[in-house]
């Protein structure tokens, strides 16, 4: 499979003993295809053992989680916290609730966000938590019962200078408030432990959109690279409605892209004249939806009520948004056989292995969401550094250093892919860019 026998003895035991994780094990193997073009060359990644070492997170904290619903029933989810690597700073990454959760999902994710992390070129390490617990349905006052509870035992193993939790999906600002109300109590603290946080106690401006504005300017920035041109005119279909997705579509909006399809829970909207965006900003505010809302307004737009269709619609520019594996092999094929020549995640690995090598080999621009979805981690960054600080800085501020972070993250994916042969593919770039600060902080620090 890879040219690399160590790789491919390594890739074997992680299949072997981790059988029953399938999102981590496609995580590994999307990274391994970058690894096989430098392991060999490198001898102290083998000698030392840094890929077997980083293949396990250097803790995993699960626990129990129990609390109250609103009719007085006593309900139970479970918890965890993933910290994955602190090589080059304290554990950061976000908390996921829904029921979908597990330990595979987290394991993938924290694995993926020490290289994202590492790419910003702040001192962040690698860090995932969440638990099994659906918001969607569920009261405020049960919501922040839960949150409370997962705090509960959470807190002990996290702060300002050991881990830093965020949000992601299922955890917006009303659940970070919860969580860190509590933190706050029990820790009897007022510091910079979470990310996220609501204006009046500690958070950044420009946070909220930070993922989906980030996002462009990474598209921008591939754009003006590889094409000497820009979004104006450009015909952009996104997923998903929460967090990255509706800010994505505004920064497109106003950028002048035509966003011609958008989805979200129910199914997808799409006009080949363009969306109006301002509209669907402001109908996906109250709950993340707007589709159905949206086809009253516009009904001589197209619904389909099968998200998942939507790459199959004429595009440009692809911006999945929503969560991973949302894009398969043959969903590449249909972006390709309908025009798409870039595609660009702003989610957390929303393309599969399969269909991440098809774009690379068939003249498709892109992207891994460790790189061009990095600006939340990024502003998440700058949240801290103004705690730290005991300061805020302005929106103007914190976007114009989010774009600039942005730039230099496709800087450094460019040039290493330029380094390995391959300029235009920015995985390999990603990967090997993110590893190498990962690796030398630990050649540097030991075995430990």
């Amino acid at each position: 499979m890879y040219q690399s026998s160590y790789l491919n003895k390594l890739f074997e035991d992680v299949k072997k003993k981790y059988s029953s994780e399938p999102e981590f094990i496609s995580a590994v193997e999307e990274f391994f295809d970058s690894m096989d073009y430098m392991v060999d060359d490198e001898p102290n990644i083998e000698k030392y053992a840094i890929l077997e070492r980083i293949l396990i997170p250097e803790r995993v904290i699960s626990f129990r989680v129990a609390w109250v619903d609103d009719k007085g029933k006593v309900q139970v989810n479970k918890g965890w916290r993933v910290q994955f690597n602190s090589a080059i700073g304290p554990y950061k990454g976000g908390i996921r609730f829904d029921s979908s959760v597990n330990l595979s999902i987290l394991k993938f994710l924290a694995f993926e966000q020490t290289f994202k992390n590492s790419l910003t070129g702040l001192p962040l390490g690698g860090g995932k938590g969440g638990a099994d617990f659906t918001p969607r349905g569920r009261s405020d006052e049960e919501i922040m019962r839960f949150c409370q509870a997962y705090v509960s035992e959470l807190f002990r193993h996290i702060g300002p200078d050991t881990d830093v939790p965020a949000g992601d999906f299922g955890v917006g600002a009303r659940e970070i408030g919860y969580m860190y109300g509590m933190y706050k109590k029990l820790s009897n603290d007022f510091v910079g432990t979470f990310t996220g946080k609501g204006i009046s106690y500690g958070g950044s401006l420009g946070r909220k959109e930070a993922t989906g504005y980030g996002l462009l300017y990474f598209v921008s920035e591939m754009l003006k690279t590889f094409h000497n041109d820009t979004l104006k005119g450009k015909r952009v279909i996104i997923s998903g409605s929460g967090k990255v997705g509706k800010h994505a579509a505004v920064k497109a909006h106003a950028l002048g892209a035509k966003v011609v399809a958008m989805s979200d829970i129910n199914g997808f909207v799409y006009d080949e004249n363009g969306l109006d965006v301002p509209l669907i900003d402001k109908l996906s505010e109250p709950k993340g939806e707007y589709s159905l809302e949206y086809m009253k307004i516009y009904p001589e737009a197209k619904f389909v009520p099968t998200p998942k269709l939507m790459w199959g619609m004429p595009c440009d520019i692809a911006l999945p948004c929503a969560t991973q594996n949302e894009i398969d092999l043959e969903d590449a094929k249909k972006l390709k056989a309908n025009g798409c020549y870039m595609l660009v995640e702003g989610a957390n690995m929303p393309t599969a292995v399969e269909a991440i090598r098809f774009c690379n080999e068939n003249g498709i621009l892109f992207a891994p969401g460790k790189a061009s979805n990095a600006g939340g981690v990024a502003v998440s960054g700058l949240e801290m550094s103004q705690n730290a600080m005991h300061l805020s800085w302005t929106y103007e501020e914190v976007d114009q250093k989010l774009e600039q972070i942005m730039k230099n993250i496709f800087r450094k994916c460019h040039e290493t892919a330029q380094k390995y042969g391959q300029p235009k593919n920015l995985a390999l770039g990603a990967n090997i860019a993110g590893f190498i600060k990962v690796y030398d902080a630990m050649l540097q620090e030991g075995v430990i």
